[in-house]
């Protein structure tokens, strides 16, 4: 992972300080990118401990087209809790009971998440709160509510115009973002057909990268896609390359960074899918445990709060 690494290091040293949407303040650069190739291992950050099973149930959940973050709550996967809670509590008037960050808001975060456990997934509470509508995935197989399937017809191409320049999936909509809770920073992905070779690649353009908290996540979720794609196309995975335009390191996450950085990365371990695959609705049905994840070593964890 030296190529993450790298990036991390070039804008903690070189990077520019300026304000933010979440009023925390980065360090950031303009247009970098990291090429991972999967021959050399599954591109998994070791220099702090990362939680490839939310990772993995994440991109499931992305290609089932869920929006309600319901589904991953119930496998206990929370990543994503931190925007529809926000977003209740400006919707109640509750942002000046419970200041972002505090004490209160994490403990009242906590009685709303058992609060979503308890009750179904057509309950109006989780209907109205918990639905991130119309976010990336939903655009990935429902353009636009046009029942235009990206990711299907991808792989189609994929398998029958594999020189085609035009394989992309488009998370990004003008005409939706006003809509969705929060706009695509993976805005899209676009598959490379090497037909010399037999081998498939993908590149992810993503226009906001939290250099410390989300990108180990995008790098390996993506990663992962690429497998998975590759399996049910016949293709070897080849390279996953990440342009990122906004790279950045949030204020709150510069001790962090410091001590990953001081930190030697280990070996990359391998990601083995277990389960036999053959079309996008295998995809659709997969669980973490059909997913295995070998010869895994790296340095502990380290926490870093999310800007919301």
């Amino acid at each position: 992972m030296k190529q993450y690494l790298d990036l991390l290091k070039d804008i903690r040293d070189n990077g520019i300080w300026k304000d933010d949407r979440t009023g925390t303040w980065v360090r950031g650069l303009f247009g970098m990118q990291a090429k991972y190739d999967l021959r050399a291992g599954f591109p998994l950050v070791t220099t702090k401990k990362t939680f490839l099973r939310g990772i993995v149930v994440e991109l499931i959940w992305l290609i089932r087209w869920e929006t309600n973050i319901k589904y991953l709550v119930d496998r206990d996967v929370h990543i994503w809790d931190e925007w529809p809670f926000q977003n209740y509590l400006e919707s109640n008037w509750l942002g000046k009971k419970f200041p972002k960050y505090s004490d209160s808001w994490h403990e009242e975060k906590k009685l709303f998440i058992e609060k979503i456990k308890s009750l179904s997934e057509n309950d109006p509470f989780v209907v109205e709160y918990w639905d991130l509508w119309p976010v990336y995935w939903h655009q990935w197989r429902n353009f636009n509510w046009e029942w235009v399937d990206q990711l299907k017809n991808a792989i189609e191409q994929i398998k029958i115009n594999p020189t085609n320049r035009r394989i992309i999936v488009s998370a990004w909509n003008p005409p939706q973002i006003d809509k969705m809770l929060l706009p695509p920073c993976h805005a899209f992905f676009q598959f490379n057909v090497d037909t010399t070779n037999n081998v498939l690649n993908l590149q992810l353009y993503q226009r906001s990268a939290d250099m410390f908290l989300w990108v180990p996540f995008n790098i390996a979720s993506y990663s992962t896609l690429l497998l998975l794609i590759s399996k049910i196309t016949w293709l070897t995975p080849w390279v996953f390359t990440h342009t990122l335009w906004d790279a950045h390191i949030y204020n709150n996450h510069i001790d962090q960074v410091n001590l990953q950085l001081s930190r030697e990365p280990f070996p990359l371990p391998e990601l083995k899918i277990k389960k036999d695959i053959k079309t996008l609705e295998d995809l659709e049905k997969l669980e973490w445990e059909d997913f295995e994840l070998l010869n895994y070593k790296s340095h502990d964890r380290i926490v870093a709060p999310v800007a919301v």
